[in-house]
């Protein structure tokens, strides 16, 4: 038994160094010290493994070598070749040196990194003969090297990747908590007790299922590091094909020091063999309810594959169920226990408003179905917090990544709460200002200004229901900055299966506008939305955009999800629109006409659609009898959703082909005649697939003559662009028959904003 005591360093997330410097002294270290970001210990080298193996908080466990002051380069060097690194590397090994910190001679964390690697290699070199290569994935050995007031501390990575990867993780919803987070959440709403004593956890946003998970591990003693110790010896889990497709294949395997040379495996071993019983013991004994539920199917199926990965199948049961359905389960009586989540923050545009309902939501439920039981929500928004109208009897400032967080504790009994500022809804009693804010939005008394914009949409809206019932138009524009002041473009969605929502997106104020009263005349827009439509706030899409100056193109928003794909009609044809992951939305409202009056002209015709995005003017063109069409895309995303709005028409791949390429390129290779051809560039596109950049300004004409030169005889090419500043270059076009179409491109919901685009026509 290795009995030398060494010192060594715990790192750690901001806010957990006290919960990991009590772990530490539990699990029976000595001389625990807790400093920033981190806890400096003392024990033999079993109870260095012991940490790595057991930890739930910690993210590194460090053995520090050497140190020095550092003024120049040479001294980094010098202090890292300094170390007999080959007592600690295996013969052939490789590294990766992580490093942190500057001064005024290591300005650049990379060169840092670099100079401390040649230490190491050089030193190796020159007493084996041999040179380690570096791995960045799969290192044999990790250095980590830390600059802190000219003095760089060198140590040896014990923990390899870091211990809060537990080697679960499959897959996961937006934006997860690191396991070590959830676990010290999970601490300190005392967890353990509360299952110790039979209590349920319950989680109504479950995502990933990070809560679940850690707190399942917990209640059978599992530690926390078990799974990639599993992971190294070579277990694979024992997956069903219909869930994974194949065996899985794990992205964290064992830890740091397992290749280290100056490894006790047999101390490891010994280790390993009291964990496997530890849990094995654990899973025979009473295991509480643990249940988790979210709104969002396609989450929960990643969630289940984290659950069989980690071999807590049997112990955590996830539904699909919207959280104001959430109720304690039925299938046994559950008197206690602890409700734990993470709900949304509202990071984007518009988000805010709507979670609003969402935190409203979650006090209400939870004090009505869970009395007596303890309530933990850990979030990066305090505002949002005091909607759930429920006093905390706790709070912990902890960090989620960059996020200053709070984890708030609360008794669901009615000394735990705040009184509700009306309880009768029934009541003739007008409801205060304050009071107010609580009901659901489209409720709320409506602002002298949100009573103008909702004016505003009603006139609009009577406008353009006849318009719209008479040429079955199911989305349209309803509004586009109509009073200046309250700027920006509204679009209703009727969707196939009956729903509506509305895309608001709102024009950048100037910065002379005070951004607290854009954002007040912003919320008065979107509440006179709901109002007016009768809406919850999850119908209304929000988002901030710039006007195109050039500079900018169509773009991504966030991930796309499937889940928030919608189908919509539009002249016969089905489309799908994705109104929250992108800035547009799949669909040029503006571009209906043209899309309508192409259609038309399609019937055994040859159809080129150029920047093609979802190709919905092809799927009309093909759907009214076009012959063959072919559109040209860059992005991959796009050409996929296109392909979608295809299967969804029943429109052949065979005449009708999909093409990945830069449009500027294929235009330059393709030897195709073609009698209609639509054109519609960005202004401005600097993509990284393209070797130069387009600027439609510039690039028209070159653009224009090309396409002409594949135009058969009779044909038509449809010219577009949405850049207002925009100027035809007819002197160089004066060869061709050019019109300009902009005015019959614009159906009555854009005939208030004629510069959404221009348009022409152009033949020989």
């Amino acid at each position: 038994m290795e009995t030398s005591v060494q010192h060594y360093f715990a790192t750690c997330p901001k806010g957990l160094e006290n919960l990991l410097k009590q772990e530490l002294e539990a699990l029976g270290s000595s001389d625990v010290k807790e400093t920033v970001a981190g806890v400096h210990f003392s024990g033999p080298l079993e109870q260095a493994y012991k940490v790595c193996l057991w930890s739930r908080l910690a993210n590194k466990i460090l053995l520090p070598l050497c140190k020095g002051n550092v003024d120049c380069a040479d001294d980094l060097y010098k202090i890292s070749k300094s170390e007999p690194w080959e007592t600690h590397m295996p013969e052939y090994g490789s590294l990766l040196v992580d490093f942190n910190g500057s001064n005024e001679a290591i300005r650049h964390t990379q060169f840092g990194a670099q100079t401390v690697k040649d230490g190491v290699v050089d030193r190796i070199r020159e007493i084996t003969g041999s040179r380690p290569d570096v791995n960045r994935e799969s290192p044999d050995l990790r250095i980590n090297a830390r600059l802190s007031k000219n003095v760089v501390h060198i140590s040896l990575d014990l923990s390899g990747d870091s211990l809060h990867r537990r080697g679960y993780r499959v897959g996961q919803g937006g934006a997860p908590l690191k396991e070590n987070l959830a676990a010290a959440i999970l601490i300190r709403a005392n967890w353990p007790a509360i299952a110790k004593e039979g209590g349920a956890l319950l989680d109504p946003m479950c995502g990933s299922g990070t809560f679940l998970l850690e707190a399942a591990m917990m209640a059978t003693n599992m530690a926390p590091g078990l799974l990639r110790a599993r992971f190294a010896r070579g277990y694979r889990v024992p997956t069903n094909p219909d869930t994974f497709g194949d065996e899985f294949d794990p992205r964290v395997i064992g830890f740091g020091f397992e290749k280290w040379r100056q490894h006790k495996e047999s101390i490891w071993k010994a280790l390993l063999d009291d964990a496997e019983h530890a849990f094995k013991a654990g899973c025979a004994g009473e295991i509480p309810e643990i249940r988790g539920y979210d709104l969002n199917p396609r989450v929960l199926g990643a969630t289940r594959k984290n659950i069989i990965v980690a071999g807590l199948d049997d112990f955590i049961r996830v539904t699909a169920k919207d959280l104001i359905e959430f109720k304690p389960p039925t299938h046994r009586t559950l008197n206690s226990g602890l409700i734990v989540t993470n709900p949304p923050y509202g990071e984007r545009l518009g988000e805010k408003e709507a979670l609003r309902a969402t935190y409203l939501s979650l006090g209400q439920v939870c004090k009505r179905e869970f009395p007596g039981w303890q309530l933990g929500v850990f979030t990066g928004n305090k505002e949002l917090a005091r909607e759930m109208r429920l006093r905390p009897k706790k709070k912990y400032q902890l960090f989620n990544g960059a996020i200053t967080s709070e984890f708030l504790l609360y008794d669901l009994s009615v000394e735990g709460s705040v009184a509700r500022k009306y309880d009768n809804p029934d009541d003739d009693t007008p409801i205060s200002a304050a009071a107010a804010v609580y009901l659901p939005l489209q409720q709320r008394p409506l602002s002298n200004g949100a009573e103008m914009v909702a004016n505003r949409l009603r006139k609009n809206q009577k406008k353009l229901n006849k318009w719209a019932k008479k040429n079955d138009i199911h989305c349209y524009r309803l509004y586009d900055a109509d009073m200046p002041e309250y700027s920006a473009a509204i679009d209703v969605y009727n969707f196939v299966n009956g729903e509506r929502q509305l895309h608001i997106q709102e024009y950048a104020a100037p910065k002379t506008i005070d951004e607290h009263k854009a954002k007040e005349r912003f919320d008065d827009l979107v509440h006179a939305c709901a109002v007016v439509f009768e809406l919850d706030v999850n119908q209304i899409v929000t988002k901030i955009r710039q006007r195109n100056k050039g500079t900018q193109q169509y773009e991504k928003f966030a991930d796309k999800t499937r889940g928030n794909m919608h189908e919509i009609i539009e002249h016969n044809t089905r489309l799908e629109v994705n109104l929250t992951d992108y800035l547009d939305t799949g669909l040029f409202l503006d571009h209906r006409p043209l899309r309508k009056r192409i259609a038309e002209q399609a019937r055994n015709k040859k159809f080129l659609n150029l920047f093609c995005y979802t190709a919905t003017a092809t799927v009309q063109a093909a759907v009214a009898g076009a012959a063959s069409s072919i559109s040209v895309d860059m992005s991959n995303t796009y050409l996929e959703w296109a392909r979608t709005n295809f299967m969804l028409n029943n429109i052949s791949m065979g005449s009708h082909q999909l093409v990945r390429d830069n449009c500027m390129d294929w235009l330059k290779s393709c030897r195709e005649g073609f009698d209609i051809i639509m054109l519609d560039p960005p202004s401005f596109s600097n993509s990284k697939r393209m070797d130069d950049v387009l600027d439609i300004q510039r690039d028209h004409v070159v653009l224009i003559k090309r396409c002409m030169d594949l135009l058969q005889p009779g044909g038509t090419l449809y010219f577009s662009n949405n850049l207002r500043s925009f100027k035809l270059d007819n002197d160089q076009l004066a060869e061709y028959t050019v019109k300009d179409i902009t005015r019959q491109t614009l159906d009555p919901d854009f005939e208030g904003n004629p510069k959404i685009h221009k348009c022409w026509t152009i033949e020989s």
